[in-house]
């Protein structure tokens, strides 16, 4: 923003479940120029943030504050007053024991606007995904949301615990884990009967949910029997019992399991997010442009010398198209050449640019790409089209003039524009048989710019089950940004593979590769890592 004075959002950016977050909040977090964020929020909304944008963590685990309110306030109104968009990002609801309250009169006095955006709340979000309804006309009319943080022995506490224990259906502590015994005592001491249902949710939405049933008698006691440990929910009330009836998160096949993608793009996996799994995206490889366009742009200059485009990936589609589309060339620039995609995905790329692809081969080796360029010559000739006639396709006549049956391609000038480390068994082959190929950079995969720290974490507690690696660069980076243990810390997980280059490339660094399909493609690894974890 131009303005001398920005504006700020309190978004609450849900339970923990990506898919809660709000359209209203996605949209927010999509313009804001700084984030302040909290710990306790599904890191993968961060992916959704402009990659220019300004990230400030002020979030606290186990008590311990990297700011303290005062300071995030601070922060707040400072960006504000920068002329930024800021969006105070919160876990659940900011209105919610999330002190958005606070914040927002913050802003109130110091002149600056805001809106709240917001979010599901864990108090609703936990049960739910439980298979809790907190009110049901048979079972509980009211319920009441608590914090459970509060120091229950002082003096003058905020809750009535009188009118509380008795007078609401259905009670749901938040962060209540620390005080559990004196909270149930309180409770059944104000009348609340001491075999009332009680469910502990911890990590409620997420996919290593947790969820113990008992009474209010015994919840302590189990409670530190399984070692429940915060973040968790406790909702008392009779509508705990419904849950043996209207479980449902839990019971999905894929549920528990935690699908790690360290390639730039997801699409593909949402599959397994039906089935249950939790996928976490931790991009290895950031694609962006190359150096200079000075390869491509010579090409571009020489575009009618060329017999056939080959595109790869839906990548090198991207970068090559906008390139040509910012220096103002027509596509009409393309006509009498051949086109060719490497995969349906890489095809479709081509086709929202408007072109027709004329060759997706079945196989995607490179001696199946030959072979189907080949026969398409095959059938050129026979049908009579190599004659040099008046009209004649250029490809076609390109054809008619092969001498050497050991040359099948000799003469024919291929353009395959593509990443700046790929491999060279294609154009190798095209060499060999005769033909004349140019190699472009359209873009690059490099590492990104940040630590693994929270990752790390995940994989040293055993809160990952799979890790993906799409190429052997995926692969290299990770062990990178994890450090000299990264090997260990993949010893713990199944790692699932795309094609044997990237395999070699696992097994080389003493490493197990788990799940690799016969097919080099997302779709066929998302069914075998199906296929893995249903087994």
């Amino acid at each position: 923003m131009n303005n001398s004075q920005g504006i700020v959002y309190l978004v609450g950016a849900g339970p923990g479940d990506i898919g809660l977050l709000t359209v209203k909040g996605l949209r927010c977090l999509q313009k804001a120029e700084a984030v302040i964020y909290d710990f306790h929020l599904n890191a993968q909304i961060l992916n959704y943030i402009r990659h220019d944008a300004e990230f400030i963590y002020a979030g606290k685990r186990g008590g311990h504050h990297t700011m303290t309110q005062d300071e995030i306030n601070a922060a707040i109104v400072a960006k504000a007053r920068e002329g930024k968009i800021v969006c105070r990002l919160k876990g659940g609801d900011p209105f919610v024991f999330g002190r958005g309250g606070e914040e927002a009169q913050v802003l109130v006095e110091a002149g600056i606007p805001f809106e709240v955006v917001p979010g599901v709340s864990s108090s609703i979000a936990a049960p739910a995904y439980a298979g809790i309804p907190l009110t049901h006309r048979l079972y509980s009319s009211s319920f009441a949301v608590i914090p459970g943080y509060e120091d229950t022995t002082k003096e003058e506490s905020s809750i009535d615990w009188a009118k509380l224990a008795t007078g609401v259906g259905t009670l749901v502590f938040l962060m209540a884990v620390k005080n559990i015994d004196t909270l149930t005592a309180k409770l059944i001491e104000h009348g609340r009967r001491p075999d009332t249902p009680v469910a502990v949710i911890r990590w409620g939405t997420r996919s290593d949910q947790q969820t113990l049933v008992s009474t209010l008698q015994d919840i302590a006691a189990e409670v530190r029997e399984n070692e429940i440990k915060p973040p968790a929910v406790m909702v008392i009330g009779d509508v705990v019992n419904l849950r043996q009836e209207l479980s449902w998160y839990e019971k999905k096949p894929m549920f528990g399991q935690r699908i790690l993608v360290t390639r730039e793009h997801m699409e593909g996996f949402d599959v397994l997010e039906d089935l249950g799994a939790e996928v976490v995206q931790f991009s290895t490889v950031d694609i962006v442009p190359p150096e200079t366009w000075t390869d491509i742009d010579a090409a571009l200059d020489r575009i009618q010398t060329y017999d056939w485009m080959i595109f790869t990936s839906a990548n090198g589609v991207k970068y090559f198209f906008s390139r040509m589309i910012e220096r103002e060339l027509d596509i009409r620039e393309l006509r009498g050449i051949r086109l060719c995609a490497i995969g349906p995905k890489t095809a479709h790329a081509m086709q929202q640019f408007g072109l027709r692809v004329d060759l997706v081969p079945e196989e995607f080796r490179a001696e199946g790409l030959i072979e189907a360029i080949v026969k398409m010559k095959g059938r050129g000739e026979e049908e009579g089209h190599g004659s040099g006639g008046k009209g004649q396709d250029p490809f076609l006549a390109a054809c008619s003039l092969q001498l050497d049956p050991a040359k099948p391609l000799q003469g024919m000038r291929f353009l395959l524009p593509r990443a700046e480390k790929a491999r060279d068994i294609f154009p190798d082959k095209v060499r060999e048989l005769g033909g004349i190929i140019d190699l472009p950079v359209a873009y690059r995969g490099v590492k990104p710019d940040y630590h693994g720290k929270r990752l790390r974490r995940f994989l040293q507690e055993g809160r990952v089950t799979v890790v993906t690696f799409t190429s052997a660069a995926t692969f290299h980076n990770f062990c990178e940004i994890m450090g000299r243990d990264a090997d260990e810390l993949l010893k713990r997980v199944a790692i699932a593979v795309i094609g044997p280059v990237t395999a070699r490339a696992v097994e080389k660094a003493g490493l197990k590769v788990s799940i690799m399909p016969e097919e080099a493609t997302v779709e066929a690894m998302v069914n075998s890592i199906r296929v893995w974890a249903l087994k």
